[in-house]
């Protein structure tokens, strides 16, 4: 069988072994019932589901026909190495520095990453997602997350 699509082909692989990993994982939790779900209830089904989408992309990357094959790219090493680093810095930062400074530097470096840097455009997500994350997980939510830095604090 041709693969008529390469994009679609990896993605729909990347899907579903990702969707069977999480349903696979989700099997050591208590699933419960459906009118009272346990902490394996959801992630099992979202598996199964990002399975089955995973496995509709790679049927049609098989049967549908593309223009040239539809080629995957160059892996993009500088976007994949600073979203990684934005990601591992919030978790080392969050604990120590709170959501205050953390979030803003993951908002930050994660910006880098694009094509088009508009330090205006940031500073105003920062603000946006700096505000609405401190809404919704320590006023709404009531979370347990240090909002100030430890040196603040103390």
């Amino acid at each position: 069988m041709k693969i008529k699509s390469q994009k679609d082909f990896w993605s729909g692989l990347m899907f579903v072994a990702t969707g069977l990993g999480f349903a696979a994982g989700a099997t050591s939790y208590n699933f419960g019932t459906s009118a009272r779900p346990g902490p394996g209830y959801f992630p099992f089904g979202l598996g199964i589901l990002l399975a089955v989408l995973g496995a509709a992309v790679l049927f049609k990357s098989l049967t549908v026909e593309s223009e040239g094959g539809d080629p995957v790219g160059a892996i993009p090493w500088k976007p994949l190495g600073l979203i990684t680093l934005s990601i591992v810095l919030f978790g080392l930062a969050l604990p120590r520095l709170g959501m205050i400074l953390s979030l803003p530097l993951l908002i930050l470096i994660a910006s880098l990453a694009g094509d088009e840097f508009r330090l205006k455009e940031v500073i105003i997500n920062i603000v946006i997602l700096t505000v609405f994350s401190w809404a919704i997980f320590i006023k709404g939510l009531s979370l347990v997350i240090p909002l100030w830095p430890t040196f603040m604090t103390a």
